[in-house]
């Protein structure tokens, strides 16, 4: 997947349910932000269970016929939205996370809902969400919220900074929307004293918790000064805060229009690949999060 500056499209995964048509809003919204094309994807099988058409009939299979009306309406719905926005729509025949990942490789940004047609009430973040989150090579943006965020009315963008995320692309992806909104962009980086503290370091003296605190301050100046010399047009506020990052995260997420955060991706497919603090924003988040992965081998959340 591409760079936010690469001219990729945004693309976004549609089944017809609301929560995808929420996702389909934002990812117009985003594509024309951005000055990109939005192609709107929905993942059907339909063929599988209804058999292919014979030549002779006219009459098209209930199933293709769903399929294509909720790609044909989607187009319509993203049109109306943003009239200047260029629009493709396809009904593609896979399974909805693999048809997502594959056409996720050349977007600037996937964008799915948080629950689909078929997800139980109970589950917070259905399981299309949930894989291609973990593991599409690029930014993935899970739309969850509420009015207000959904509609970036914070002027807010929310970053989270782990231990690894100098020169981070969690960290480059949450400027670049910051300066291409105008929000502010609001930096965390979350500390915790351990269980027996060194009583005895120098730099303790100034009290529990100082040595901890400075060294956050520092992850956040190695994090945060190059890409502001960058974007210095970006209002930017920085933290450092004690507590769990992913419980830190998932409350100030309900002031912010995007919760950014860094996903691991250690150079194989083993499993899900997300941490602790992801995979919490993902369920628990008062506002779209954006999962931007860091392909290095060493590469680790802040799992505070």
């Amino acid at each position: 997947m591409q760079s936010p500056e690469a001219a990729g499209p945004v693309v976004v995964g549609v089944d017809g349910s609301d929560a995808s048509l929420t996702a389909l809003d934002w990812a117009a919204d985003e594509a024309a932000r951005h000055g990109r094309p939005l192609r709107i994807v929905h993942a059907s099988l339909w063929e599988r269970y209804e058999g292919a058409v014979p030549a002779w009939m006219t009459d098209r299979p209930p199933g293709q016929v769903l399929a294509e009306n909720i790609a044909g309406t989607a187009a319509d719905r993203a049109r109306r939205r943003a009239p200047r926005l260029a629009v493709t729509a396809d009904v593609l025949a896979e399974d909805a996370s693999g048809a997502l990942l594959r056409e996720g490789e050349d977007a600037m940004i996937l964008v799915v809902g948080s629950r689909g047609r078929s997800e139980l009430a109970a589950l917070l973040l259905g399981s299309v969400g949930l894989v291609v989150a973990a593991r599409a090579p690029g930014p993935v943006v899970v739309v969850r919220g509420d009015r207000e965020a959904l509609e970036a009315r914070h002027q807010r963008i929310l970053l989270g900074i782990g231990d690894h995320d100098a020169d981070a692309a969690a960290v480059g992806f949450a400027f670049h929307e910051a300066a291409v909104r105008g929000a502010e962009l609001d930096v965390v980086r979350t500390w915790r004293r351990p269980a027996h503290e060194p009583v005895d370091h120098p730099l303790l003296t100034g009290g529990p918790g100082t040595y901890f605190e400075h060294r956050a301050s520092e992850i956040l100046d190695r994090a945060l000064d190059p890409p502001a010399g960058v974007f210095p047009e970006v209002r930017l506020r920085r933290s450092t805060v004690e507590g769990h990052a992913h419980r830190v995260l998932t409350e100030r997420s309900a002031a912010a229009d995007l919760l950014v955060v860094g996903a691991r991706r250690p150079g194989r497919l083993v499993g899900l690949e997300l941490g602790r603090v992801a995979h919490r924003a993902l369920h628990h988040a008062a506002c779209p999060v954006a999962v931007v992965p860091q392909h290095h081998a060493d590469t680790t959340e802040g799992e505070e």
